[in-house]
């Protein structure tokens, strides 16, 4: 019996809460509408939206160049050192990277395809 007081009890206090909580809408936006995402953007964010704006890709963000791999046409590989290690697949299918060391200076070729690869010197942006 003082279970189903109790319930009771509870369903009016809940009920009446519903009421209180309840608020007319309002408008959350200003006149101007939604923001756009260069209007909002902040810190790192805007500096790459910035970035990208001018054509240029400061944390290599875009899908990278295409390049034949020739020696007249290597591959560029960014690099912050001198040296980098680069893997190969050689061939579309082909499940084993071979993995070589690439220097600074002259394009270097796979020992496996014979592709050409050269390592380019590249700043961090911050």
């Amino acid at each position: 019996m003082a279970s189903k007081v109790l319930l009771r009890a509870c369903r009016l206090t809940l009920m009446g809460r519903q009421n209180i909580l309840m608020k007319t809408a309002q408008r959350a936006m200003a006149g101007k509408g939604i923001p756009t995402d260069e209007e909002q953007a902040a810190g790192l964010e805007r500096r790459i939206l910035q970035a990208m704006k001018k054509g240029q890709d400061p944390y290599s963000i875009f899908k990278p160049k295409e390049y034949t791999g020739t020696r007249d046409d290597p591959h560029i590989v960014p690099s912050i050192n001198n040296k980098r290690l680069v893997g190969c697949l050689c061939e579309e299918d082909n499940t084993a990277i071979v993995w070589f060391w690439l220097h600074e200076g002259n394009p270097q070729r796979c020992p496996s395809c014979g592709s050409h690869y050269k390592l380019v010197h590249h700043e961090l942006p911050h």
